[in-house]
């Protein structure tokens, strides 16, 4: 008579998945649907070169043997949503493999995510008129998403601020509940526990007067820069349409394209970015500077990791003539969610000395810091 089989413990067998093979004789073997994840897993991060230097490389299967498509059904089929965009971002990202966005196969099933697209921008060279128009269902669904996501955030900086003063406007987001609760105490109910409302309160809204302004986002399309011109397309397509600003988008390596023209479209926006290349900053400040219209009602957000390919002392002495000028000066090492930069301290620090305001933000610190000078 064979032993009745025991249920697998789900803890154990994610603890096989995550230390692999050698953790069976503590762990037990998996069951047949933990033996398929740890095979996709196994197909992934399998090519782990630092695995054989410390002698845990598990017995899966060659990446060779499946292709990106298999691979791809497979996560489907085996993981949620959020594993499923971390196993493809670290295939592209991480491991570098490029079908995932240059297999029209691969393409139909991918599912779009920021990591997607960063990958899209930096193999749309590579890829003919058909990938393209895929390519752009990955672009228009991640910019979709983060639009959705950064609109409110980034025009909520514009809609004015809450003052102490009364109003009688009834809004619920101007609902003054402290001094509504304070004028309303003497008709507290001890046994019911609650207050009857016989008037509500309300803050009162003071709108800033808007003066036009410029913003100029000038934008470094170096590779390693990706996730700012991204986040860069979508900001200034939020805040294109706001009263009393001007917007403009150029973005630079050796070269300088004016972009400003597609900010309603963020899509055709990034389709057109090129990334890599050299970068010469100097030569796009410059380029920027002959925008300014008005440097007292000017911010220009210069996004790069500041390696400067051109020439530092321009631009250093262009820096301070428009900071002299009066206009405000931002040096961004990094525009995104995170906002984790890695720059070039030394120029920084001197352009810092030059009047410019140095560091990284997201897009809602920067719509902040812009509604913040609109306002004076």
């Amino acid at each position: 008579m064979t032993p009745p089989e025991t249920t697998p413990d789900p803890a154990l067998e994610r603890w096989r998945l995550v230390l692999g093979s050698p953790a069976e004789p503590w762990t037990g073997r998996p069951s047949a649907d933990a033996a398929a994840r740890d095979a996709a897993l196994e197909w992934l991060y399998g090519r782990d070169q630092d695995l054989d230097r410390r002698g845990v490389r598990s017995a899966g299967l060659e990446p060779s043997r499946v292709t990106a498509v298999d691979w791809l059904d497979d996560i489907h089929r085996l993981f949620p949503r959020e594993t499923i965009e971390r196993l493809e971002r670290d295939a592209v990202e991480q491991y570098g493999i490029d079908e995932i966005v240059t297999d029209p196969t691969v393409l139909e099933r991918v599912e779009p995510s920021p990591a997607l697209l960063r990958a899209v921008l930096r193999t749309k060279h590579l890829m003919n008129e058909q990938l393209l128009g895929q390519a752009r269902r990955i672009v228009a669904a991640v910019v979709r998403q983060l639009m959705e996501r950064l609109t409110p955030e980034l025009r909520q900086a514009f809609t004015g601020a809450r003052s102490s003063r009364p109003s009688r406007r009834p809004l619920a987001r101007d609902f003054d509940f402290r001094r509504t609760v304070r004028a309303n105490l003497g008709r507290y109910r001890p046994a019911e526990r609650r207050i009857l409302i016989e008037r509500p309160h309300f803050h009162s809204r003071t709108r800033r007067h808007l003066e036009q302004w410029q913003l100029i986002l000038l934008v470094d399309q170096s590779g390693s820069m990706v996730g700012s011109v991204i986040h860069s397309a979508v900001t200034a397509a939020c805040l294109w349409s706001l009263p009393g600003l001007k917007t403009h988008l150029v973005a630079f390596d050796t070269q300088v394209v004016d972009l400003t023209s597609d900010v309603t479209d963020p899509v055709e926006l990034l389709m057109r970015v090129q990334l890599g290349g050299g970068t010469d900053i100097a030569r796009a400040v410059d380029y920027a500077a002959g925008l300014v219209e008005n440097p007292r009602r000017t911010i220009l957000a210069v996004i790069s990791d500041f390696y400067e390919g051109g020439d530092r002392y321009r631009l250093l002495r262009t820096v301070r003539s428009l900071t002299g000028q009066g206009a405000t000066v931002l040096g961004l090492a990094a525009l995104d969610e995170e906002a984790a930069p890695a720059y070039d301290r030394e120029l920084a620090g001197l352009l810092a000395d030059a009047g410019a305001h140095m560091g990284a933000m997201t897009p809602g610190m920067l719509a902040g810091f812009v509604a913040e000078r609109l306002g004076r």
